[in-house]
């Protein structure tokens, strides 16, 4: 409560001077073309939404926008540039786990305050940093919602593992693989597959003679898109596909109606959650872009809210901006954050999970239907199978 009155006070004397000429310069780092460029138009988009309401609330901000293209050595370079030449306050990204954890080594170096959106990698914010703050749940979290919401719907005793080798796949495997062991499941399959290939359907044929009760899939939107298409041809017809966010938790996937319908994926927000503010949030984007936001475009509009009024209330000062984001609360429309450190994570936020599945074959909607208290819609279970 200290934290936010004294956040309060600082704002309150600070921002009509910011408004009026005092802007705080802070740098975005985001996938803005490239592969991932789907998913960085939600973080940019959210991020232009909070720069409005920052505006609305007397912050005024110059964001400086870099584009990391999906690559890291183009996100080292960006967050040279940002903490140096444009010497700005804080910085918000990046989007993929390896660019952000590229770029969480640069802001430590620089001392420059990093507030991530959405890489889940776990190791991001298990290094001790201190300049780096996590807004997005990890790889852990993504897999542990999606095995307790299967245990407690049916009985599954196996679960095949799928992930591309990239920071955030193997580390969402990991995760996965470690969950299901706890949780009494044996992993059957284990497989890293190299992102971007045009055929995977060796891979899915050797899936599916293990016969597993869960697929574990982690996939950014393409991959995402043709694992589910060829593994409707190989007859991949599991007790439950589950999805770790990221590609699965798309509109581009879910409008793949005849390969999404029953599919489930771990999510971070969703535009029927009962969170303050998260509906209005929904609407309000979808009224302005034309689409429904992913939860990136939530985790980027906090991201970008939390650093705003936390740099715009220490005057920009890079120092007292770390001091105020390690010690401060925030009410969010991804519900509550708070950079905290406890199971070997520094700065990391407890974010609470949400599974979503596309259902309604005609028009694939997605439904929140975990966990039972935030639910709009009913879980399918198990797997309805090919049409």
């Amino acid at each position: 409560m200290a934290s936010k009155r004294l956040l309060a006070l600082l704002l309150a004397s600070t921002a009509p001077g910011l408004a009026r000429a005092d802007a705080v310069k802070i740098g975005v780092v985001n996938s803005m073309t490239g592969p991932q460029a789907p998913i960085g138009e939600n973080i940019t988009n959210g991020i232009k939404l909070a720069e409005e309401d920052l505006k609305a609330k007397g912050v005024s901000l110059q964001i400086v926008w870099e584009d990391d293209t999906g690559k890291p050595q183009v996100g080292l370079s960006a967050m040279d540039k940002l903490a140096t030449r444009d010497n700005v306050a804080g910085v918000v990204g990046a989007y993929t786990s390896a660019v952000t954890n590229a770029v969480a080594k640069k802001a430590e170096q620089y001392q420059v305050p990093l507030v991530n959106p959405a890489a889940s990698k776990e190791e991001i914010t298990r290094q001790g940093y201190k300049w780096v703050f996590r807004v997005s749940a990890t790889t852990g979290d993504y897999a542990s919602v999606l095995l307790d919401m299967a245990l407690a719907l049916g009985k599954p005793a196996s679960i095949a593992i799928l992930n591309e080798n990239t920071d955030f796949g193997v580390s969402g495997g990991k995760s996965a693989r470690a969950i299901a062991e706890k949780r009494g499941l044996k992993v059957v399959f284990e497989e890293a597959y190299s992102p971007g290939s045009p055929d995977y359907r060796s891979t899915l044929t050797k899936l599916k003679s293990v016969s597993p009760d869960l697929v574990f899939m982690v996939s950014y939107v393409a991959d995402a898109i043709l694992l589910m298409r060829q593994s409707r041809e190989v007859g991949l017809s599991p007790m439950a596909f589950l999805g770790a966010g990221a590609g699965f938790s798309t509109e581009e996937f879910a409008r793949e109606t005849a390969i999404s319908n029953g599919v489930f994926s771990s999510t971070q927000w969703t535009p029927d959650v009962s969170w303050p503010g998260a509906k209005a949030f929904g609407e309000r984007y979808q009224k302005r872009y034309g689409k429904v936001p992913t939860y990136h475009a939530a985790n980027a509009y906090a991201a970008m809210m939390i650093l705003g009024e936390t740099a715009a209330a220490a005057g920009g000062n890079r120092a007292k901006i770390q001091e105020m984001l390690q010690k401060g609360k925030w009410s969010t429309i991804v519900g509550d954050v708070a950079f905290r450190d406890f199971d070997g994570y520094t700065n990391q936020d407890r974010h609470e999970m949400l599974v979503e599945q596309v259902q309604v074959r005609s028009t694939g909607k997605y439904y929140t239907v975990w966990p039972k208290q935030y639910a709009s819609g009913t879980p399918i279970w198990p797997f309805p199978g090919w049409k």
